[in-house]
This record gives C-alpha cells, sequence and structure tokens, in this order.
C-alpha cells in the first residue's frame, strides 16, 4: 500500500490539475469565494475545530501544541471521528488537498489534520 498523499492550500490559491481532491476543511464558507472558483469535492464540516476551540486559538494567539491536542481530542467524538475515516478513505483514492482559508496553514488545523491523515 502506498502512503497517502496530503497536501495543504489555502482555498484562495487557483486550483491546481495535480490537486487531486479538494477537501474544504474550515467550518464557514470563504469569504468572497464562488463555489465555482473553489472547486470543492468534500465539506466534511464535522472535521474542523469547534467554535469554542477556534475563539481560544485566536482571542489568546494560543500554544499551537495546545491548541492541536485539544483539537484531537475534538476528533475523537463520534462525529468528527466518522468525518476523518471519511477523508482517509479519500487518501486510498489518491492525493488529497486540504484547503483552508487560514492565512497560517502550517499553524492552523490543516497541519494537525495533515499529520494525522500520514499516520
Amino acid at each position: 500500500m502506498t502512503e497517502p498523499d496530503v497536501r495543504v492550500r489555502r482555498v484562495y490559491e487557483p486550483p491546481s490539475a495535480d490537486d487531486g481532491t479538494r477537501v474544504l476543511v474550515d467550518r464557514l464558507w470563504p469569504r468572497g469565494l464562488s463555489k465555482e472558483a473553489a472547486r470543492v469535492d468534500a465539506w466534511p464540516k464535522d472535521l474542523t475545530p469547534s467554535t469554542e476551540l477556534r475563539r481560544w486559538y485566536h482571542a489568546t494567539s494560543g500554544d499551537f501544541e495546545e491548541f492541536a491536542r485539544r483539537y484531537e481530542s475534538e476528533l475523537a467524538a463520534p462525529e468528527a471521528a466518522a468525518a476523518l475515516d471519511g477523508v482517509r478513505t479519500l487518501t486510498e483514492a489518491g492525493r488529497i488537498t486540504l484547503l483552508t482559508a487560514a492565512k497560517d496553514p502550517d499553524r492552523s488545523h490543516t497541519a494537525v489534520l495533515r499529520r494525522l491523515l500520514l499516520g
């Protein structure tokens, strides 16, 4: 079995032919972006951090490692775990690109998801 191929990109970047399956991993639709322009294949909202966790992280300029720990704990909930399994299934079919509006994807929930998906 080949290793999963998981990329992370900002949703505002133009889609690329080599993105594979494009998965939006934000709870809210990105401002000012049409669904046609975004070319999103899947939008598993249950996979996103809770509103409370997002607010804590942004309000406190929180510690990323603590955010990641709390987020992983949220991902253990049944709905989130099922959504994560669904995205894992997508990786079996080929490359996926996790899409986010976050300005710094390397210090956002997408980095945590990518690490978990790569296993």
